[in-house]
């Protein structure tokens, strides 16, 4: 009997450190990915932003955003109503080629940190703006936080390579103040830090699902070349290519996610 209740008492204290375990671990990991997401801003946005403290974002106007508005949200909750650590709950990854269900890193948008960054208003954003020769076509691009000199750096790249000209002649524009197709969202076209290539050469899920929701199942799309992708990627621009409600025409500079994926890479010791 005694000897059945100790063994009863050790398996209680194991499952309860087990327990205890899980969920120190699980706030590590939760820590953890705050304080990269941290990183991942500061660095990407080291003009604007001072610092990131107590779960707040400080600008250097002395003003600042929370980071999680501690609200539970879905999928559509999120990509309507987005705090700054919704941006980073799906990771982009460089590696990902057919991107599975729901998988959309970057969709997920804060407006009210962009709006932050590079203008409040219509008025604000094009005080901003300069204008850039893309290959024959003049676009409009934000010249803060670095965009248009990131966006220069990629025209030079992609000219050596005269095989993707095709996909680059023509673009369908940069600066364009409006709201995202069928959602009351407003676009990143609107803050001049988003680029559209040739759309003869493109795929967009709405185009070849007319009838599709947002959490309706899609079959896949692409016919940019990766080479093309891996340049802009290099410079700090994500591609709508590797959401699973692609968009592969669609580029915009969101440097934070790309850094936030190079931090999280586990290191090999």
């Amino acid at each position: 009997m005694k000897t059945e209740k100790t063994f009863i008492i050790i398996c209680c204290c194991i499952l309860l450190f087990a327990v205890g375990s899980s969920a120190c671990s699980k706030k590590r990991i939760f820590i953890q990915k705050k304080y990269h997401c941290f990183l991942a801003l500061k660095k990407a946005y080291s003009e604007y932003i001072d610092t990131c403290l107590e779960g707040k974002v400080f600008f250097k106007d002395k003003s600042y955003l929370v980071y999680d508005d501690g609200e539970k949200k879905n999928f559509i909750d999120k990509l309507n109503n987005s705090d700054i650590e919704d941006m980073f709950c799906i990771e982009y990854k460089t590696s990902i080629r057919v991107p599975s269900y729901l998988e959309d890193a970057g969709r997920i948008r804060s407006d009210c940190f962009f709006r932050k960054i590079y203008g409040n208003t219509r008025e604000e954003v094009e005080k901003n703006l300069d204008t850039l020769n893309w290959f024959g076509s003049t676009i409009k691009v934000n010249r803060k936080n670095d965009v248009i000199y990131k966006l220069k750096k990629v025209r030079e790249e992609l000219k050596n390579d005269v095989e993707l000209s095709k996909y680059l002649i023509g673009s369908a524009g940069s600066y364009y103040w409006r709201k995202i197709s069928g959602t009351d969202r407003l676009s990143m076209h609107s803050y001049g830090i988003a680029i559209d290539i040739n759309v003869e050469h493109s795929s967009y899920w709405r185009w070849s699902n007319p009838n599709a929701s947002e959490l309706d199942t899609i079959e896949y799309e692409n016919r940019i070349p990766l080479k093309i992708v891996h340049i802009f990627e290099r410079y700090g621009f994500i591609w709508g290519g590797r959401w699973y409600h692609f968009d592969t025409m669609h580029f915009e500079y969101r440097p934070e996610l790309l850094l936030y994926h190079e931090i999280s890479i586990p290191t090999a010791y």
